[in-house]
């Protein structure tokens, strides 16, 4: 495959944020307020290993496009991306609880705000692409009709599947455009380490220059453990709020 396949070249991020920093009289947390294409920016850097200062430092950021909202929590920094009343989302946030954003009172009031629903909350991780043909055999699926297909873009664009034998890897285009990764192992091939090939097998697939996000439920052990061993990074935790169907 073209290492450049699955690069959108023509991304580009405007030059210069906006700031308006400032710090609660009442001691709630600092916040800060940037423009919508900084998600992407500060994104970028986090996929090379720049992280955001551990300041306690909330960011409020509109939504990067009508279907992206949620938080994303780095160390002791979190970012809030949501097209809501900024003073609103503050006075929600006890003071000194580095943790508010991710807790239920703040996303379920969140959830009332934007009629929307929390999809969980994920462990986030990256990757970075690697070179040559993936470790395993794989045929793209062509059927749009494809109930993997169909799930997968109602969250992302430009999604494209593979299938191997006992299970598929997911590639497509999510939060500020960043690409995302899904697998699913069929119940009969679990165990054996497939899932760990086809998370490996998305950084084959992907571009030269282009980090790959995956986001895992904690819970499933199995899936984390699977991304872990095929050398995704965590660099943090995320809740998406998704349009309520």
């Amino acid at each position: 495959m073209d290492d450049d396949a699955l690069i959108d070249q023509s991304d580009g991020v405007a030059e210069g944020p906006t700031w308006s920093a400032g710090h609660s009289k009442d001691g709630r947390p600092p916040r800060r307020l940037e423009q919508s294409h900084d998600l992407k920016r500060l994104l970028d850097g986090v996929a090379q290993g720049v992280f955001p200062d551990a300041d306690g430092v909330v960011e409020f950021m509109e939504q990067p496009s009508p279907r992206d909202c949620g938080v994303i929590a780095f160390t002791a920094h979190n970012v809030v991306f949501a097209d809501a009343d900024r003073e609103w989302m503050h006075g929600l946030l006890p003071a000194g609880d580095l943790s508010a954003p991710l807790n239920p009172p703040f996303l379920r009031a969140l959830e009332e705000r934007t009629t929307r629903r929390v999809n969980n909350v994920d462990l986030l991780a990256v990757a970075a692409p690697l070179p040559g043909p993936p470790p395993l055999p794989l045929t793209e699926i062509a059927d749009l009709d494809h109930p993997r297909v169909r799930r997968a873009v109602r969250y992302r664009d430009g999604v494209r599947v593979w299938q191997a034998d006992g299970g598929v890897v997911v590639l497509g285009k999510g939060v500020a455009g960043r690409w995302e990764i899904a697998v699913e192992v069929d119940p009969g091939h679990r165990g054996d380490g497939l899932g760990r090939r086809l998370a490996e097998a998305g950084r084959h697939l992907i571009g030269a220059g282009s980090a790959l996000w995956a986001q895992m439920a904690p819970g499933n052990a199995a899936s984390v453990r699977a991304f872990l061993s095929a050398g995704f990074r965590p660099v943090g935790a995320e809740a998406l709020l998704v349009r309520r169907t």
